[in-house]
């Protein structure tokens, strides 16, 4: 072959490998990166700037018998791991710039964990003392990276009903008092939590998707996520179905479907539902609510692992059985979007572990 194709084919060959697309390649003229490249290749400022832009990944072997196409928007690749980057960032960036929250502050939140982790990442670059109150059931291996990140913890039983003054919710508000000049993001009460993903899920979905969607059915924990991507995507298409993912146990299906708060029972799935109504989730928004049974959404979080080898947490397995409850109801060639919020590598000694699945009688 002549020296001139042998440079042509190095040429096409470093332009795949640096993610350009190919096809523009030529010998001696310059190659122009698409919007997807650019993002790939900017280099961060710091930390934070880094959240958001997650992949949007087909699954393929858990709904392989049904004929509609379900995408996962992959939010456990943000930097400290969840989708709880996103609120962590806006909340923190909003006090900053408003005042209520200066470098040297302290931050005070209620989290199953996730959150945490992302107002850790917001506190270390801010100069900021961070204060969580967590469940002591929450899991040793969340525990563990939040002392790692300097996070004060303030653990409570989280089997405490909600109006009791040390449950969860409750003591986070009183410490807020405690602490002269204490800032509360109080994520599951400020709509700015639904600000922030109608300013980022939302539209990065409707990108990834090029606004060819019928459905999205996702987890409902804060409802934060949900509600502020069901916003931004009825804005575009108020066709599209918006189906939340309750968990066994939470009182959110009960309202959702009778207006009346239930009595809430225990539950084994970190980061979803909750034991009283709180001021996040818009409910007028959603067209349907499921509500999965803990077993199916543990051991749906494993079946991820292993045959889409997609590392979740139980709240993603829960909107996998979702997912495969409503996709019946859905024409042949609809396609949806679902969300996985966390990473399995935060349940390790839970989840993913056998042992502990006997004890809860869930294998």
């Amino acid at each position: 072959r002549s020296r001139s194709s042998k440079e042509h084919d190095l040429v096409t060959l470093s332009a795949r490998f640096r993610g350009y697309d190919a096809s523009v390649a030529r010998t001696g003229t310059e190659i122009a990166p698409d919007r997807t490249t650019l993002r790939k290749l900017r280099v961060f400022d710091r930390l934070s700037d880094a959240v958001g832009w997650t992949p949007m990944v087909r699954l393929g072997p858990t709904v392989a018998e049904h004929p509609q196409t379900v995408y996962a928007k992959l939010e456990y690749m943000n930097p400290m791991g969840s989708s709880k980057d996103r609120l962590a960032r806006f909340l923190v960036d909003e006090a900053l710039e408003n005042g209520r929250l200066a470098a040297g502050g302290t931050v005070i939140e209620a989290s199953s964990g996730n959150t945490a982790m992302g107002l850790a990442m917001m506190a270390a670059q801010e100069g900021l003392h961070f204060r969580a109150v967590v469940r002591r059931q929450t899991s040793p291996e969340k525990l563990d990276c939040l002392r790692a990140l300097g996070v004060e913890l303030e653990l409570v039983d989280g089997e405490l009903p909600a109006e009791d003054e040390a449950s969860y919710n409750r003591r986070a508000e009183s410490l807020v008092e405690e602490i002269d000049g204490a800032y509360f993001p109080d994520q599951h009460n400020n709509r700015l939590n639904n600000q922030a993903h109608y300013r980022s899920t939302g539209p990065e979905i409707w990108e990834q998707m090029e606004g060819r969607i019928d459905a999205v059915i996702a987890g409902i924990g804060t409802g934060g996520t949900l509600s502020g991507v069901a916003r931004y995507l009825k804005e575009q298409d108020p066709a599209i179905r918006i189906v939340a993912v309750d968990i066994e146990g939470s009182v959110f299906t009960e309202f959702f479907e009778t207006g009346q708060h239930g009595a809430p029972g225990p539950y084994l799935v970190e980061g979803l539902g909750d034991e009283e109504i709180i001021g996040c989730p818009e409910f007028e928004l959603f067209d349907d609510m499921v509500q999965s049974p803990n077993r199916e959404a543990l051991l749906g979080a494993r079946e991820l692992a292993r045959r889409e080898a997609m590392f979740v947490g139980g709240s993603s397995g829960a909107a996998l059985w979702g997912v495969r409850q409503i996709l019946p109801t859905l024409p042949a060639g609809a396609r949806v979007v679902t969300i996985f919020p966390d990473s399995g590598s935060r349940y390790l000694s839970t989840i993913y572990s056998d042992e502990w699945m006997q004890t809860k009688g869930l294998l």
